[in-house]
């Protein structure tokens, strides 16, 4: 009996492999197979007439391995879909049983959240049949996005210098143009403060006569300082014994918060290694997936895994540093399909795997790893102080801590924010009375609220409801590849096309690009994903509201006139504007179409667009036998060519180039 198991990811093959044994083969489809075509009304792929049924095409690159896999499913006796644990990963299996016409009686759904062996061979003797309702939901997920970004991008690109817009990418540009705006719109507001420095430690002022005191000016400040002397007298000292306890394992969304701000990854580096430590890591005598899934919203860990966590504690730190299993606030929004991230094993230390990993590997690894360790510590102790001095009526107040008891911060402190000040031991003080070394005035501004990090953005997006941790990544990378936002100081700063592109879709679709919308959709997702809802009705409440918005929007939005350069169309004497597209920037006559001229540069080398296949720039060049054709100039890496000259425009109707063909423009795709 011969078995073949699918995987998403090459790089799992080996390791699922050496696990099954030689009954197994091993094959992956390399992620989706297939996706919408990009036929019927505004080639989006989806007959929004018919109950949206979808027309699937495979994936140009993909149909070789297409072929190749339909071949090994015909020798096989049993077919296990082995394809990620998520809703993308029910919906890539699905897809290759529908393509590849897999028997039903044939084919087993399997599932597991990490690639060890235990876990592989439990997987295939508790197969299922996909959850269609996990399908649906995709599915669901992938029409709306292709309905939204293809519409909206293409009105962007036809009335503004954007080059697209996106069911979850234009609230998340939203929020960082509304946050600029706030800050442009902030007025500084003046107020000081009084301190009083006492060598080891610091006092605020805080009261006078138990009311609370604000310093609007220099005057006031003065006129407090006058009052006050070096001697100041300990009215009270309060001391409580605080339990500091340890966050749970991570999610996807805080691991790339922690991992931008401890260890300064973009969030797509960060799944990206974590996709590495997940798929397998050669340590030597086998090759192990490190981590669990790292796509998920859980924080849910395997009571095996707890079960030798605590063993692995109470043996290097004794029992006393014993914690227990931290359940996480409970969200509505939160899949608990499977586990939060973790490390496979407990007893595969960072330092024992440094040797198997890279830099960046080892430094991702070493923070899940001290994360699930410490989740499952005892509570660190500490006794906190608050002291407060008296000086003519008026209340100074300084805190500070001890910590008495380090519990998970024995493995954890090095990404623990702590600045607390340690206090002198005020109650075995002789005297009630203490002298400052000096008494300060100090200057301040009240400050608008800080500006997005990639940390804060994607915390202020799951905290919304907007998109799904596993999506963040892309969208963060997709909004700086469109120049709609830039970085400086690790901050989001938007463009002047990031604020277009924002104030105009929200002239015309304030009522679906906006937070509450976007986090009801996520929801309608999930309730569909657990057959609550029905997802032909949730697409068609939509299209209903969205298209007759985006109709006016064509007829009604003003188009931006290009930007001059300052040159004139040497065929018509028009001017020279810069022209942009989905595909790139040129210059050419603005009296296009009825003058097609497109500026050459030096060497006569026609650069008309960027190649929508691999970013290069679309030239002119000439066969070997001298006819002009229009190709890539990173071939021979990339050979995408055209005979007919590109306009750099897009086509409105599917989105590719348009080019000139018997003194017409045409699209490459639709040939009208």
């Amino acid at each position: 009996m011969k078995n073949l198991v699918i995987v998403e990811s090459p790089a799992k093959c080996k390791t699922i492999h050496k696990y099954l044994g030689s009954n197994y083969d091993v094959v992956s489809s390399k992620g989706h197979i297939r996706d919408l075509s990009k036929s019927g009304k505004y080639a989006l792929g989806v007959d929004v007439d018919n109950n949206f049924e979808a027309k699937y095409t495979v994936i140009k690159e993909k149909k070789k391995d297409v072929e190749a896999l339909k071949k090994a499913v015909n020798k096989a006796d049993t077919v296990y879909l082995a394809t990620d644990p998520d809703r993308e990963g029910e919906t890539i299996s699905w897809h290759l049983y529908d393509e590849i016409k897999i028997p039903e009686d044939k084919y087993k759904r399997v599932v597991f959240n990490e690639i060890t062996k235990d876990v592989v061979l439990k997987a295939i003797e508790n197969p299922r049949k996909i959850d269609m309702d996990l399908v649906k939901s995709g599915e669901t997920r992938r029409i709306l996005d292709r309905i939204i970004g293809f519409r909206l991008s293409r009105l962007m690109q036809s009335k503004t210098a954007g080059k697209s817009a996106g069911r979850v990418q234009s609230v998340a540009l939203k929020l960082i143009v509304d946050r600029e705006r706030e800050i442009q719109a902030f007025v500084p507001k003046e107020y000081w403060t009084i301190e009083a420095d006492f060598n080891a430690f610091k006092a605020v002022l805080e009261k006078y006569k138990d009311k609370d005191i604000e310093i609007p000016n220099e005057v006031s400040a003065n006129e407090i300082l006058a009052k006050l002397s070096k001697s100041f007298r300990i009215a009270s000292v309060t001391e409580k014994e605080k339990n500091k306890s340890a966050r749970e394992v991570f999610r996807t969304s805080t691991l790339q918060q922690a991992a931008s701000s401890k260890l300064n990854f973009a969030a797509s580096k960060t799944m990206k290694l974590a996709q590495k430590l997940y798929e397998g890591i050669d340590i030597g005598s086998e090759t192990v997936g490190l981590i669990t899934y790292m796509r998920t919203d859980s924080v849910r860990v395997s009571d095996e895994f707890v079960h030798q966590t605590f063993g692995y504690i109470k043996g290097k730190f004794g029992e006393e540093y014993l914690g227990y299993v931290k359940k996480g606030k409970k969200n509505e929004n939160i899949q608990d399909a499977h586990e939060g991230i973790r490390p496979t094993s407990i007893n595969r230390t960072p330092e024992e795997m440094k040797e198997y990993l890279s830099n960046d590997e080892y430094k991702l690894y070493k923070l899940i790893y001290a994360r699930a360790l410490a989740s499952l510590m005892h509570d660190a102790k500490v006794k906190a102080t608050t002291v407060l001095f008296d000086n003519n009526d008026y209340i100074f107040k300084a805190t500070g801590s001890v910590l008495t008891f380090d519990g998970y911060l024995k493995v954890y402190s090095e990404y623990e924010d702590n600045e607390d000040t340690i206090l002198p031991d005020f109650k075995n003080y002789k005297s009630d009375v203490i002298t400052a070394d000096k008494i300060d005035k100090i200057q301040h501004f009240t400050k608008p609220a800080p500006r997005y990090t990639e940390s804060s953005l994607i915390k202020e997006l799951e905290s919304l409801g907007i998109g799904r941790p596993s999506t963040y990544a892309t969208i963060i990378q997709t909004i700086k590849d469109r120049d709609y936002v830039i970085l400086k100081d690790k901050k989001f700063e938007p463009t002047e096309i990031g604020f277009e592109t924002t104030d105009k879709l929200q002239e015309f679709f304030a009522n679906i690009v906006n937070v509450k919308y976007t986090a009801q959709m996520e929801q309608d997702l999930d309730d569909i994903a657990e057959a609550k809802k029905d997802n032909i009705k949730i697409l068609k409440d939509f299209y209903a509201e969205f298209e007759p918005l985006v109709e006016k929007a064509f007829h009604e939005m003003e188009k931006k006139a290009p930007e001059a350069t300052g040159e004139v169309c040497p065929e018509c004497g028009g001017d020279l504007v810069y022209r942009k597209s989905k595909y790139g920037t040129f210059i050419a006559c603005s009296n296009y179409p009825t003058c097609k001229y497109v500026k050459r540069d030096a060497k006569t080398t026609v650069e008309i667009c960027d190649c929508p296949k691999c970013g290069g720039k679309i030239v002119e060049k000439k066969s070997k036998k001298g006819k002009i054709f229009y190709g890539c100039n990173n071939y021979p890496k990339c050979s995408y060519a055209l005979w007919y000259k590109p306009t750099g425009d897009i086509c409105p109707e599917c989105g590719e180039l348009l080019v000139e063909k018997n003194k017409k423009i045409v699209c490459v795709n639709c040939d009208e």
